[in-house]
């Protein structure tokens, strides 16, 4: 029986969520099978309530979709619903047919009021012996400890806790922690919108007395965030608050509501301040035992404060939430120049360290500070975290063995000093937004996989509640440049469709009123009109994810704003270069040897906003708008070619990225693509197979250059080990993607401490090409969420063998090659319904076999042609399924590549 199954069910971009406010969620489904030229003909969809009750059903809706809006009756609050997806195939087999669950939140129901500490009476931590804290840390206040007891005649059927805060929070039941995740309720643009969690408590709760209980910190709302010490701590608030709403159902139809109100009790505890940039100061000897249990004498706490009731801002949250993710036992110990303890990770990370401590007596005080590098006198490196002071400090209790853990902070660091007693052993806890890893990359160039592998822990680091641009120092902010240039990169090996549709509300909050996107968001810091690059990530981002995943909800959602963002560009510049309101204007931000005119990159990003502006309204059938917009990219192309783009095709600034852009976003008249190819080349060669690009051109250099036929140069780029070039870092020991090329160079050390991050993943967006270049797994301009495939992997430079895995929004797609000897071998996988076409690198297409047959005898193959010139690869169209292609190799004789336009 041939087997088409769905897999990876998802609601709402997420996994079995628990707490939707989405009247009206998004279902998809993967499919696999083990049969070729599988594909889903027809599909049907069922939502049943709690009692088995169809809320929904398709009937069976003849349809390769793989996604289906929900339009059923409405849904109710606090109420789970079961799901499936059924699919037949061509053959009409029986059907295959997955199942999941997703459960509804409150839906606007609270009940329950913002609670904490009094601002007014709040005070500051001043310890009278720690003389070496700053003006800083003695700038915060403590964190407060909250608790409610409260009665159940029974234990109840069902028990959901609906939480949220005005910072950051860690919620008990009886002692237990409600959920895995840390910081929540994440970082939003608090002035529009406060993110709430669903907890289920059921097995928590018990007959008799239950307390629920809270530590509440700083965090994003009243801690310091960024880099401008006037907006610095107090962003949106002066004092942290939470709010809770506990559910309990019984068995019997009856049930009970606890809130957050004037009945809870506050006291202090053990931290006495905790700080996202600053770090954490934590008194063991405070300890409370029991505080957070049944039978706790909390006479002495003081009421809790009500400090709000407006719930208008809360939603419930969209995107998977910040977990510990990984465990890193320092490889190394030792005693640093000062005197004190040096434990290296091995790994440059971002989250906290887990601190064992043994034998050390009451009030011994222990000092943890981070780094991401050594100075060369082997001390921390602690010049580039700016006023980020990374500290952690513990007071022991006196017990043989006590572990602290900090709460409410996260460093990037491989490198931890610890000072105050040396019986210890540390342990770095990663931590990032939980986005489902999909993808995967090697190859048999251990350099070219630690590369890989510092992009991705790169991406780690950084994506932590939003997509930010560096851990360390005192910035941490949401780029739009950053985030739109990587996010192709971020997508091949991790689900991020739910982080970025989250993130775009924010950047969507960040608008002007002019129409201007802003520089980062959430939007702090930096409150002028984004600059070029930077504010048009408001219209390739959704653009971007639509391609990617197949849905145009964050398309329809951003695409009003997508239409004011280019009217602004427009109307402030009606000549169509791009000169005026450009922002702060970074350019190709951090190029190294050459410096491409600001106008040129604008007006390259004007043209491109506008032309995808264009092609997002003709999906959503905005047809005057993609006319409007279509002609007016038209124009803004027209506008580039006369004003900076010379007769033999050479482009004003003359610089890798004027030659990048211009070739990947179309903007040359056809005749002179050759010449601006010939001089893009010219110039890689001239720097002896070096770049010259920053943030901006970074991303298009090894795609372009293998577009226009020279996979040789993107190769010779990608292998380059001198300095400037992704594996000098390399080489240097680098465990992270740097933010500057010379970010520490053997001749001059480090680069300037007032910006020199050692985590930034910009500068690695060069791996959405090891995908698709090297390994060859990409999609025809025309698709979308992969239907139509492409494999089209480029054999080069010291590779004999390379291999990629990406769970697209389809299915599995797998392209691994190796060369042996005279003999090439390409395996792919090639998921149900999707149509692919597979180049086959070879210097003879006429002795092509898959699986030890000649390719005109294979069933679900058919031989298109040759690609490119002579007898580079052969072009086969594959119908799903799993091949392997064998063919003659000559290692001199590098199939050619036509040039493809991109979408």
């Amino acid at each position: 029986m041939r087997e088409l199954l769905p897999y990876g069910l998802s609601c709402e971009l997420l996994t079995e969520p628990l707490g939707l406010d989405e009247p009206a969620p998004r279902l998809a489904w993967r499919l696999r099978s083990g049969a070729r030229g599988a594909r889903q003909r027809a599909y049907r969809v069922v939502v049943r309530d709690e009692g088995g009750r169809v809320a929904w059903d398709t009937g069976r809706v003849e349809s390769a979709r793989q996604r289906a809006g929900y339009a059923g009756e409405p849904l109710r609050p606090r109420t789970r619903y079961t799901w499936s997806a059924e699919v037949w195939d061509d053959a009409e087999e029986p059907a295959g047919r997955a199942e999941s669950w997703f459960e509804t939140g409150l839906m606007g129901g609270w009940r329950a009021s913002w609670i904490g500490v009094d601002e007014t009476v709040l005070p500051v931590f001043d310890p009278p012996v720690d003389d070496d804290l700053t003006a800083n840390t003695r700038r915060l206040s403590y964190c407060p400890h909250l608790r409610r007891s409260f009665g159940l005649a029974r234990r109840p059927e069902r028990a959901r806790i609906y939480a949220s805060a005005q910072g950051v929070y860690r919620l008990y039941v009886n002692g237990v922690a409600v959920t895995d995740a840390e910081l929540q309720p994440g970082w939003t643009d608090y002035r529009h919108r406060i993110p709430y969690h669903a907890h289920d408590v059921t097995g928590l709760l018990r007959e008799g007395e239950n307390v629920l209980a809270v530590v509440l910190a700083d965090g994003w709302w009243s801690g310091f965030v960024g880099f401008d010490p006037r907006r610095a701590g107090k962003l949106y608030g002066d004092a942290p608050a939470f709010l809770a709403q506990l559910h309990v159902d019984h068995d019997d139809g009856s049930g009970e509501v606890i809130v957050t109100d004037g009945a809870w009790r506050e006291s202090r505890g053990t931290l006495r301040y905790s700080d996202l940039l600053m770090g954490e100061y934590h008194d063991a000897r405070e300890r409370r035992d029991g505080w957070d249990l049944p039978g706790f004498d909390d006479s002495a706490w003081t009421p809790a404060a009500v400090t709000g009731g407006d719930t208008s801002l809360l939603t419930a949250a969209r995107a998977q939430p910040v977990r510990v993710l990984a465990d890193l036992p320092a490889e190394r110990t030792w005693r640093g120049p000062d005197g004190h303890l040096i434990a290296d990770l091995g790994q440059n990370m971002v989250g906290r360290v887990r601190l064992t401590v043994r034998g050390a007596a009451r009030g011994t005080r222990i000092r943890l500070r981070h780094a991401e590098m050594l100075d060369q006198d082997g001390r921390l490196y602690l010049a580039n975290l700016r006023r980020a002071e990374a500290t952690d400090v513990y007071v022991c209790a006196g017990e043989p063995e006590e572990v602290y853990e900090p709460a409410f902070t996260f460093h990037g660091f491989r490198y931890v000093e610890v000072a105050g007693w040396d019986d210890v052993e540390v342990t770095g806890r990663a931590m990032h937004s939980d986005t489902p890893w999909t993808g995967e990359f090697t190859c048999d160039d251990a350099m070219v996989n630690r590369l890989h592998e510092n992009i991705r822990w790169g991406q780690r680091g950084n994506f932590l509640s939003v997509p930010t641009d560096c851990p360390q120092r005192d910035e941490r902010l949401g780029w739009l440049a950053d985030a739109q240039v990587f996010l192709p990169t971020a997508a091949r090996g991790a689900d991020v469709a739910a982080f970025f549709a989250n993130w775009m509300e924010d950047v969507l909050a960040g608008q002007d009123a002019d129409g201007a996107f802003p520089d980062v968001a959430p939007l702090v810091c930096l409150t002028r009109e984004g600059a070029p690059a930077w504010g048009d990530a408001g219209v390739i981002i959704p653009w971007t994810l639509y391609r990617l995943y197949g849905d145009d909800r964050v398309l329809r959602r951003c695409y009003p704003a997508m239409t004011r963002w280019v009217d602004h560009i427009r109307r402030h510049n009606p000549d169509l270069i791009w000169r005026r309101r450009t922002g702060r204007h970074y350019g190709d931000w951090l190029q190294i040897g050459a410096e491409t005119p600001r106008e040129v990159l604008a007006t390259a990003y004007f043209a491109r906003s506008a032309e995808l502006t264009g092609r997002a309204a003709r999906v959503l059938g905005e047809h005057e708008d993609a006319a409007r917009h279509e002609e007016l990219a038209a124009a803004v192309r027209a506008a580039f070619a006369r004003e900076f783009v010379t007769e033999d095709g050479r482009i004003e600034g003359d610089t890798q990225t004027c030659y990048l852009l211009a070739l990947e976003f179309g903007l040359l008249p056809e005749h002179l693509r050759d010449a601006a190819a010939a001089h893009l080349a010219r110039d890689v060669e001239k720097n002896g197979d070096h770049l010259t690009t920053g943030f901006i051109g970074v991303s298009l250099l090894c795609p372009v250059l293998t577009r226009i036929g020279r996979a040789d140069l993107a190769y010779a780029l990608l292998h380059q080990e001198g300095f400037p070039g992704w594996l000098f870092s390399v080489k240097q020991g680098a465990t992270t993607i740097w933010e500057r090329w010379d970010g520490w160079t053997p001749e001059r050390g480090f680069q300037s401490p007032n910006m020199n991050s050692f985590n930034h993943y910009s500068l690695g967006a060069v791996g959405e090409w090891l995908y698709g270049g090297v390994a060859g797994i990409g999609q025809e301009p025309d698709s979308v969420a992969y239907e139509k495939l492409t494999l089209a992997p480029r054999p080069g430079g010291r590779l004999t063998r390379a291999s990629a895995v990406q769970e697209t929004a389809r299915g599995r797609v797998e392209s691994a090659w190796s060369v042996t000897g005279a003999t090439i071998t390409l395996d792919v996988l090639i998921p149900p319904g999707a149509e692919a076409t597979v180049r086959i690198p070879t210097s003879d297409p006429g002795r092509v076999a898959e699986s030890a047959r000649p390719i005109g005898e294979c069933g679900h193959v058919t031989v298109l042609g040759h690609a490119g010139q002579g007898d580079g690869a052969l072009v086969c169209a594959v119908a799903s399924g799993r091949y392997r292609f064998t063919a003659p190799w000559a290692a001199n004789e590098p199939p050619a590549v036509t040039e493809r336009t991109t979408s």
